[in-house]
Formats: C-alpha cells, structure tokens, sequence
C-alpha cells in the first residue's frame, strides 16, 4: 500500500483557494462589506422593536396562524428569553436567519423553477445538491475563512448555502405536481409561460415551496449557530462560549432560547401553507 502514490488533493485544493483568493480577494471583500452592512442593519431594525411590541406581534401572529396553544407558548418562550437576558443575541440570530432565508428564497426558487422546466438543468443541478446535502455542516466553514475572514459574513454564507438545496428540491417538486390538465387547460386558453407559472404553477406549488421554506428555516438557524465557531456570534456565540469556559447553565438557557426560537418559526411557516 505505501508503493501507491497519494492522491495530492489537499495540495490541489489549497492551490485552488489561493488562486482564486489572489484574484478575487478585492472582490469578496467588497461583497462582505456590503453584505456585513446589511445584516447589521436587519438586526438594527429588530433591536430598535421594543421587546413588548415584538411578543404581542409574535403572538397575535401565532394565535391567527395556528391557534391559541402555540400562541400561549410563543407568549411564555419570548417571556423567558426576555428574561434570561438573552434579547438582543435572539435578534441577532433571527437577522442572521432572515438573511440567510431571503438570500435562500432569492436564488433557490428560480433554481427549483429552472429545473422543473428544464430536464438538462435538473441533471447538472440534481447531483450538486445530493453533495450540498452530505457533506458535513463544518466543512462548509472552511472555504469561507480565506475569502471573508472571521464574523457574521462568513456564517451567513455559509449558512446559505447549507440551506439552499430544500428550497431548490422542493421548488422542482411543487411545480412537477402540478396536474398536466390544468396546464394543458391554461395553454389551451393562450396563456404565457410567464402567466402559466405564476397565475397557475406557482399558486398550486404554494404548500410545497413553504414546505421548502420552513426547513430551509430549521436548517440556517442549526448553521447559524454551528457558524459561530467563526465568529458569527448570536445565540451560537454564547453556546460556543459556555463550552469553552464550562458554564454548563449559560449554555443551557441559550439553547433553550434556540429551541424556543425554532419551534415558533416553524409553527409559524408549516401554517403559512395551509389555505384558510
């Protein structure tokens, strides 16, 4: 076994990152300018929401979305974060995880689009998601150091790209669901590509690419708080720092305030859904 020459990809891959650092080192660092400029703003805009006005928004959209139950809960579980004194790292995790769902919605739903209409894009695309999905989530951390360096920037990043591959998947599946007879009843009555898919495909692909949504939620909010290992701080940071200095009840009360966060999100998008 040691006569077999080694495959040298570690080398080839460190070649790579450097080339590609060197030429478009200027560039990632105008783009992470910009992108840092805009999660700081969202996060600006949640803190400056007094705490009181945000439960009652959050629970009055719990109580018309899902009923009263999950409405007491969210009014218990914001309570207890308030509480805890972990306010403003929860909104700097949901600015985290807004931008990284926005980002996710812009880009993989045209994809999903893409690759149900167009059976080529749906080969190239359908293997590069069966990647995305399997690798690990801390490798995703790696590629975005040496481009973006450490803090928010990078996290997000590479939380987009963690959660991108349901919106895409389940964007594809809605609009292949939907039955060939109204499309051939559309297309009988002249109707465009563009009125066909939003006027009939998307409407009926609606539950589908929410579904695609929610999880794309439950994923980036797991990213965001493994991505603060590289500094990308919110609820992750202070997990992160209570496994470092062994503050096993600070670490506790963050997670609670994680699991809080992740169940009314996902309450919240699985009801969005449903038609009322």
């Amino acid at each position: 076994m040691n006569s077999i020459p080694r495959l040298p990809l570690a080398r080839w891959t460190d070649q790579a990152i450097d080339f590609l650092q060197t030429r478009w080192g200027p560039s990632t660092q105008a783009f992470s300018d910009q992108m840092e400029n805009f999660i700081k703003g969202m996060q600006e805009i949640l803190l400056g929401i007094p705490p009181e006005l945000f439960i009652i928004a959050v629970v009055l959209l719990a109580w018309w979305l899902t009923g009263g139950k999950m409405a007491i809960f969210s009014l218990a579980g914001l309570f207890f974060i308030y509480n805890v004194q972990l306010w403003t790292v929860t909104m700097e995790t949901l600015a985290m995880v807004f931008t990284a769902v926005l980002s996710c919605g812009i880009v993989g739903i045209p994809l999903g689009i893409l690759s149900a209409k167009n059976q080529t894009a749906h080969n190239i695309i359908a293997p590069i998601l069966d990647f995305m999905q399997t690798l690990p989530a801390f490798v995703y951390l790696l590629p975005a150091i040496p481009f973006f360096g450490l803090g928010v920037v990078p996290g997000v990043l590479t939380t987009i790209i963690f959660a991108m591959p349901p919106v895409i998947r389940l964007t594809d599946l809605g609009l292949r669901q939907v039955p060939q007879e109204l499309i051939e009843l559309g297309k009988s009555f002249g109707s465009t590509f563009l009125q066909m898919l939003f006027k009939i495909e998307l409407p009926l692909a609606r539950s589908t690419i929410l579904a695609g949504i929610n999880q794309c939620i439950m994923l980036s909010l797991s990213m965001v708080v493994i991505a603060a290992m590289i500094g990308a701080k919110g609820l992750g940071g202070v997990v992160w720092r209570a496994i470092q200095t062994l503050k096993f009840g600070m670490g506790f009360e963050a997670g609670l305030a994680i699991v809080v966060i992740a169940m009314i999100l996902d309450r919240i998008t699985q009801n969005l859904g449903k038609s009322r």
